[in-house]
């Protein structure tokens, strides 16, 4: 489905959703690549950028908000946590669980990183294109923004 055409039938949505997916999978490669420089695992990635988002979690409660399983979670934590990532504390009101949050250079890492996707992805848009397209962007983007609300 080109940028001119309007969605309509079922035939022009799916071709819509075969477009944005292929898209929205490059797009994501490109943020990826941005932070090159910092050596981190997607799965670490996204364990450090849920853990900044939501602040302390236990493994469990991580694993499901990112849909895994308990054991994959506790290999990429290990991970983070033998990097000085994250700490490790009691859990206020249940002494058997451990909460997992952001160190300081945690913290400094995901900052980085996500600065770096930022600057990426502003040079793309002011280099890539017009002024119109900015706008026609920027007004899309709480749409797509509600497309994965959950």
């Amino acid at each position: 489905m080109s940028a001119t055409r309007r969605a309509g039938s079922a035939a022009d949505v799916a071709a819509a959703a075969s477009e944005l997916r292929v898209a929205a999978s490059r797009l994501l490669r490109h943020l990826r690549s941005a932070r090159a420089g910092i050596e981190m695992t997607p799965s670490q990635a996204v364990a450090l950028s849920r853990l900044g988002t939501d602040g302390p979690l236990s493994v469990a409660d991580l694993a499901r908000a990112e849909r895994v399983r308990p054991q994959s979670m506790r290999t990429t934590l290990a991970t983070l946590e033998e990097r000085g990532l994250v700490t490790r504390a009691p859990h206020p009101t249940d002494q058997r669980q451990v909460l997992l949050s952001l160190s300081d250079e945690g913290r400094r890492l995901l900052t980085l990183a996500h600065h770096a996707k930022e600057d990426w992805l502003a040079t793309a848009i002011t280099t890539k294109l017009s002024p119109a397209e900015q706008d026609s962007l920027i007004t899309a983007i709480p749409l797509l923004a509600r497309l994965v609300e959950d």
